[in-house]
Formats: C-alpha cells, sequence, structure tokens
C-alpha cells in the first residue's frame, strides 16, 4: 500500500515524513486488518446492531465485547499458525486430521451458503438504501431496486475481473473510513440520551422473543468463523513471514478493536434514540425514516452514505470468500483470473439478486445469516486449539497458557451461542 519509491529518510526520522505518508504508513501496517473490519462492519453488522439497540438499549452490549475479545483471540491463533506453517487454514486442518477433509469441506460448505444468504441481504438493503437516497434528493422519484442492485453488480464484477488483492485492500480502507466517520457523524448529530446508555450497560439476557437469536446474531457478525478461516487467508496474501508475529498481533489488535467501536457506536446511536423513544427496527429503510426527524435530511444522507459503504465493503470478501477457500483447502495460489474462480465469483453475484424474488425482508435475512455463521464458529474454534499445540506442526511457537486460555473460553462460548441459535430456529 505504499507509494512507490517511498521510504523514511533515516536522517531526520519521522519529521520529515508528511503527514499524508504518516496515514499511509499507518494504514499499511493494519492491512489485513482493514480488510476484515470492511467484511464484518457490513449491512448484517448494522442491521444486528441497530436492531439490538432499538430493541434492548445497550442491554446486550456485553456480548459484542465478548465478541471482540473472542474475535482478537481467534484471529491472533490462526494468524500466528499461518505465519509459522506457511499454510493456510482449510489446508492444515484437512492435512494435520484423520477426517480432516470432512471437516474442511463442512467448514466450505457451511461458509459459502451462510455468505450467499448474506449477500442476498447485503444487496437487497443496499438497493433498498439507495432508493430512499434517490427519493428523499428528487422529490419522490423511484428507480427499482433491479436496476440498482444491477448497477452494483457490474462494478463489482469488473472490479474483481481486473483487480489485486492490493486494489481490494486500498478500495476497502476508502469504504471503512467513509463508514467509520459516517457512524460517528450520526451519533453526535441525533444526540443520544446519555444517560440512558449507561444505565443499558448492565449485563442482561432479556426474556423477550427474539433475544437469543440476537445473541446469536451479534456473535455471528462479530466473532465470524468466516473471519478466522479469511484472516489465514489475507495473512498469506500479504506475504508475511515468521518475522512479523508481532505486526500480525498488532494488526489483530486494531481490527477488533475497530469492531468494538464502529459495532458499539451504531448500537449506542439505536439505543439512545429508538430504544428511549419506544421505537423498533424492522427494516432498514424504516431507519432512515426514524433518524431523518431526530437529526435531518443530512443525517439521512449521511447514514445511507455510511450503510451503502458497509454494505459495499462486505461485498469483496464475499463474493472472494468462495475461490479463496477452494484454494485454501487445494492449497493451490489464489488466483481470482483463473476460469474456476471467474465462474465461482459470477455464481454468487446471480444471488446477490435473491431479495428480488424473495417475501422476507433483508434486514430479517441478514439477522437468520448472521445467527446461523454461529452455529459455525465451534468447528473452526476447536481445531485450531487442537492445531496450535501441535509441536510437530508448531514448534517452539506453540501457543503459550494465556493464548490456550482464551481458546477454551472461546469454545466455550461458542458451544453457548450456538445453542442459543437452534433455540431460536426452533
Amino acid at each position: 500500500m505504499l507509494p512507490e519509491n517511498w521510504s523514511i529518510p533515516e536522517s531526520n526520522g519521522m519529521k520529515n515524513i508528511s503527514f499524508r505518508n504518516k496515514i499511509v504508513l499507518a494504514l499499511s501496517a493494519v492491512g489485513p486488518g482493514l480488510f476484515l473490519i470492511g467484511y464484518n462492519i457490513g449491512t448484517g453488522s448494522v442491521t444486528t446492531m441497530a436492531k439490538t439497540g432499538a430493541e434492548h438499549g445497550m442491554g446486550l452490549f456485553w456480548a459484542l465485547i465478548l465478541s471482540c475479545v473472542f474475535t482478537y483471540v481467534l484471529m491472533v491463533a490462526y494468524g500466528k499458525m499461518t505465519l509459522v506453517t506457511g499454510k493456510t487454514a482449510l489446508f492444515n486442518i484437512k492435512s494435520e486430521f484423520k477426517w480432516g477433509w470432512v471437516l474442511s469441506i463442512y467448514i466450505i460448505l457451511a461458509l459459502i451458503i451462510g455468505e450467499l444468504l448474506a449477500l442476498m441481504g447485503v444487496m437487497g438493503i443496499v438497493a433498498d438504501l439507495v432508493q430512499e437516497g434517490i427519493r428523499l434528493a428528487f422529490d419522490g422519484q423511484l428507480i427499482s431496486r433491479f436496476w440498482i442492485i444491477l448497477f452494483f453488480s457490474l462494478i463489482l464484477y469488473f472490479l474483481l475481473w481486473y483487480g489485486r488483492y492490493r486494489a481490494f485492500e486500498k478500495t476497502l480502507t476508502v469504504l471503512v473510513i467513509l463508514m467509520g466517520l459516517s457512524f460517528i457523524i450520526v451519533f453526535f448529530m441525533v444526540k443520544p440520551d446519555f444517560a440512558s446508555l449507561a444505565k443499558g450497560i448492565i449485563p442482561s439476557i432479556p426474556n423477550t422473543p427474539g433475544a437469543l437469536g440476537l445473541i446469536a446474531a451479534i456473535t455471528g457478525t462479530t466473532c465470524s468463523a468466516a473471519v478466522f478461516i479469511m484472516r489465514s487467508t489475507v495473512v498469506a496474501e500479504k506475504g508475511w513471514g515468521i518475522n512479523d508475529l508481532k505486526t500480525e498481533k498488532r494488526d489483530s489488535f486494531v481490527s477488533a478493536a475497530m469492531m468494538l467501536l464502529l459495532s458499539g457506536v451504531i448500537m449506542a446511536v439505536a439505543a439512545g434514540t429508538l430504544h428511549v423513544s419506544g421505537l423498533k427496527l424492522e427494516n432498514t429503510v424504516e431507519m432512515i425514516e426514524l433518524f431523518e426527524p431526530l437529526g435531518g435530511k443530512l443525517a439521512a444522507f449521511i447514514l445511507i452514505i455510511g450503510i451503502t459503504g458497509a454494505g459495499l465493503s462486505t461485498m469483496f470478501p464475499i463474493v472472494l470468500i468462495a475461490p479463496w477457500l477452494v484454494a485454501d483447502y487445494t492449497g493451490k495460489p489464489r488466483n481470482i483470473h483463473s476460469k474456476q474462480s471467474r465462474w465461482l465469483i459470477f455464481t454468487a453475484m446471480l444471488f446477490a439478486f435473491g431479495t428480488i424474488f424473495l417475501e422476507e425482508q433483508p434486514p430479517a435475512l441478514m439477522v437468520f445469516s448472521q445467527a446461523f455463521q454461529a452455529c459455525i464458529l465451534p468447528a473452526v474454534a476447536i481445531p485450531i486449539f487442537l492445531l496450535i499445540n501441535k509441536k510437530r506442526l508448531m514448534h517452539e511457537y506453540k501457543a503459550n497458557t494465556k493464548l490456550n486460555i482464551g481458546i477454551v473460553a472461546v469454545i466455550l462460548f461458542s458451544l453457548v451461542t450456538t445453542y442459543f441459535a437452534i433455540a431460536e430456529f426452533l
């Protein structure tokens, strides 16, 4: 991500570096983390956090904190394994366990199904928001959701057809910054009730329909199984090696901290405005309609830009997941321009039109897909515990006591949230 021929002047240290290049240097150090922030904080996260804040205030903030802490733990573990072995996650799982290929195939199929469901929800929400933005800007003018989805699908497919990983990373960096600034600006514009926010932080499990599903969805959208499999891939794509262990750990921390900050801001905006007013959130467009009286049209447009940026930043990793998982499993180079990869990406893009033919509202589809992701978490938390403690595989870089305690805590948390998701489905 550094400009060509860019270097730090040795004589004067950081003093001679321009402000722009300092920002570029900082962002280049957290490339994979920004990629995963873009993947994680998508419309699914926005929908889940906003719905949670509107219905329960900050009462489920504890679930977000735990999810982000455990996300950091597993990101460090999967990144470390990749740096030490030089192999990606699914290839290690397939190679190191007797029936590893079965588990790997299960993870691949479960993740792809979950991501296709998410893609339908993401594109549906983006189309709804852009449609609402056009209506607000042009006095009621409406454009069919089909044409909006087709427009974004063609742009995305064009970028994937000609692009490279570094280009995706830069694009996602811009979208993540745009998204983050939008939510923070709206937070201050709508002036949420800080006293109500403080009261709501007390941990609780509401005895109301859908509460367990929301806890599972918070886990699924933050501590997502796909994130850790993708983490392994993007670390390998970055070209980091064994000497980058500290950089990988710092990158994981920045990524998890940003996820907590952005998701927490979204939940707080809904909790400090909609919840205290007794308003519910069933549709993403309702979110714009409810916030417009609070912050005016400007707040509505900023919110549309932020959520649309979140959606677009999520689509890149979603449509890349199938070709990357196949490459991960086979141990072959990740070439998204191969014939196989392009067909997989094209097939995924067809699912973007799914919400046009489904009666289910995109937000409901997103919450379901995120809760579904929580059910896959044990399948990636348990294998990494076994792999990172294999001396033959990790040598002197085996997990220490602190990391092992963290992974065991993740496993227990994943089993509880899986139970919550299944209980909600049933």
